[in-house]
């Protein structure tokens, strides 16, 4: 964590104005706090349904959620200055609309001790932010998006993340990202003193660290590398090669972890890797993926989005020990047949050669089970499962509804007893619509 500390420290100064590196940066003229400001309320009304086809972990069939959200955010301008102030808040509020005890658990709604849905759940937040030349910095809770450490927004409440966030882009084609985060809100929480969790690791450690940096973003040739540190539980690095031609999109990326420290989550030593093809001819688009999990544990994460390979889906990451997965997938786009704004999407995912059975006695991935006086691997061996999606879109293009969307999915997840997953079948029903209210 030093070590990541540190450099971050080294970036302050290297992104300062007068850095010899900097020189000949112009800094961006500052709009004004007020007159840079914006606020947008998003309404969002979400339904989710899961009907198990299998014993599920609650020994529940069938559970189901209805919920109204309300996200407020505002985001002021910046003070003039060689070093400009801004802040950015947040609110939310949740209200059950349907979901009693014997149907909760959705993850949309907070559960009271009974196992209840709550009819209604808020929270707030926000963050002090400094800029000078091209680099904010910012202090407090907020939402970030890196391959290595990335808040999900997949409920009816966005996570978030409290703590420090750099941002520069003072070289041209070098987007540059630094963090150290340690307190959490979950996506159906008010308190941001919770913890992020994955298969076997957890924010409960302390804190995450990273930097790193998207090179050449808006070139037909860019990538990033990253790094990262989960407190005593492992370093993880990231590559991403990408190229953008027409019609033509190849993304490749790479993941490698190592535990490190006291190793709470026992021993680590895996490479991820994924590599997509998409190829877009008018209206249809398709697209064929191939992922590769090397090492004894799953591939691992903390924070609901912070896993880019190509087959973490909807529903299943096909991120297992020793795991192979292909994917195909086919989007439409409805515009040019008469109904702008319609878009469809189908694919499928099918992973194999899973084995869960050597990892570490006794860490996150093969706990000890006293009940049984053994050690319980996550998963067997010969795992394998697939999952298929399939999705319709809608977003109105004018009138005063514009922006309302609609978005139906249908998730099935299959899989066998050494996979450990559920089979499952999800429908998601979400309708959204911003109200913005511009700059003041």
């Amino acid at each position: 964590m030093t070590e990541l500390r540190v450099t971050c420290g080294l970036l302050l100064v290297i992104c300062a104005p007068n850095g010899t590196a900097l020189a000949s940066q112009a800094a961006q003229p500052s709009q004004g706090f007020r007159e840079g400001s914006s606020l947008e309320v998003l309404s969002r009304n979400f339904y989710l349904g899961n009907d198990y086809r299998s014993p599920s972990p609650s020994g529940k069939n069938h559970i189901q959620e209805w919920a109204q959200g309300y996200i407020t955010s505002f985001e002021s301008g910046f003070t003039s200055g060689t070093i400009g102030f801004g802040i950015d808040v947040h609110a939310f509020l949740g209200l059950k609309l349907d979901g009693g005890k014997g149907h909760s658990g959705t993850g949309l709604l907070p559960l009271d001790q009974e196992g209840r849905s709550e009819d209604n759940y808020s929270s707030g937040g926000g963050a002090l932010k400094l800029r000078t030349s091209r680099t904010t910095l910012a202090f407090g809770e907020m939402t970030v998006q890196t391959p290595v450490f990335d808040t999900a927004d997949k409920r009816l409440q966005p996570e978030y993340a409290t703590g420090l966030l750099l941002d520069s882009r003072e070289v041209d084609d070098m987007h540059v990202l630094a963090g150290h985060f340690t307190a959490f809100k979950n996506q159906n929480a008010s308190t941001r003193k919770g913890d992020f969790s994955g298969y076997g690791a957890s924010s409960r450690t302390g804190g995450i660290d990273f930097i790193g940096a998207n090179l050449f973003e808006e070139r037909p040739v860019g990538g990033a590398l990253y790094a990262s540190q989960l407190s005593d539980t492992w370093h993880q690095y990231y590559a991403n090669l990408h190229l953008k031609q027409s019609g033509f999109f190849v993304d490749g990326n790479v993941y490698h972890t190592r535990d490190y420290g006291e190793s709470v989550a026992g021993a680590i030593d895996n490479t991820a890797y994924s590599l997509a093809g998409k190829y877009t001819a008018g209206t249809h688009a398709f697209t064929l993926a191939y992922q590769k999990i090397n090492g004894n544990t799953p591939f691992d994460f903390i924070g609901g989005d912070s896993i880019y390979l190509a087959n973490s889906i909807k529903y299943a990451d096909f991120n297992g020990p020793h795991e192979h997965s292909w994917q195909a997938r086919y989007d439409l786009d409805l515009g040019s047949y008469g109904i702008p704004g319609l878009k469809f999407m189908i694919r499928y995912v099918a992973g194999r050669g899973i084995d869960g059975t050597h990892a570490p006695k006794g860490g996150g991935y093969n706990p000890f089970d006293e009940s049984t006086g053994e050690y319980a691997p996550q998963q067997g061996d010969g795992g394998r499962h697939w999952e298929r999606d399939i999705d319709l879109r809608y977003v109105l293009q004018s009138g005063p509804a514009k922006d309302l969307s609609f978005q139906l999915s249908h998730v099935v997840h299959r899989a066998n007893s050494a996979q450990g997953g559920d089979d499952i079948d999800r429908i998601y029903i979400v309708i959204e619509y911003p109200l913005k209210f511009g700059r003041f």
